[in-house]
């Protein structure tokens, strides 16, 4: 089971990250308002595809384990975060995020992933932390390793990072 926020916000000095809901995120599949504010090119394609991956897994509308990513001064949705899938047998768990072109090289994309790994690394169940990043996206490979990330692998087309709990 992927690791759940449990309804639990989390706050950097200028983003809160807001836990997903099934709810909202089948009205942003749908193309309806799913109760929140968004910002301008949210939701992005990175988004519709990896809710459509997680709603198709929902069965209730509790947590989805991932995090809407909004800005502190006015609420609006800016991009996404959460886990890939569950943590596996040796402790890793996958994470997956994305901003919305305008809100891109702001530092946005640090705080949300700093928050959302320091939140991982506390439970106790996760030994590790994996990204997977296409080759020649700079911007996030450069972002994974400020966090810390070590890149251990290039295969198919993708860096793969670590980051140990």
């Amino acid at each position: 089971m992927p690791p759940e926020s449990t309804g639990r916000r989390l706050s950097t000095p200028r983003l809160v990250l807001v836990p997903q809901s099934l709810t909202a995120a089948r009205a942003l599949l749908a193309g309806e308002d799913p109760g929140l504010l968004l910002g301008a090119g949210y939701p992005h394609a990175d988004t519709i595809d990896g809710l459509s991956i997680v709603v198709s897994h929902a069965n209730n509308d509790t947590d989805l384990g991932g995090w809407f990513i909004t800005r502190a001064e006015d609420g609006r949705v800016i991009g996404d975060c959460g886990t890939k899938g569950w943590v596996d047998e040796e402790g890793r768990v996958e994470i997956g995020y994305g901003l919305a072109a305008p809100f891109r090289e702001r530092g946005y994309g640090t705080e949300a992933v700093q928050a959302m790994v320091d939140w991982l690394r506390a439970q106790t169940d996760v030994q590790a932390v994996t990204a997977e990043v296409e080759v020649g996206n700079t911007a996030s490979r450069r972002l994974l390793e400020r966090l810390g990330f070590n890149l251990q692998s290039e295969d198919g087309g993708s860096w793969w990072f670590l980051l140990a709990a």
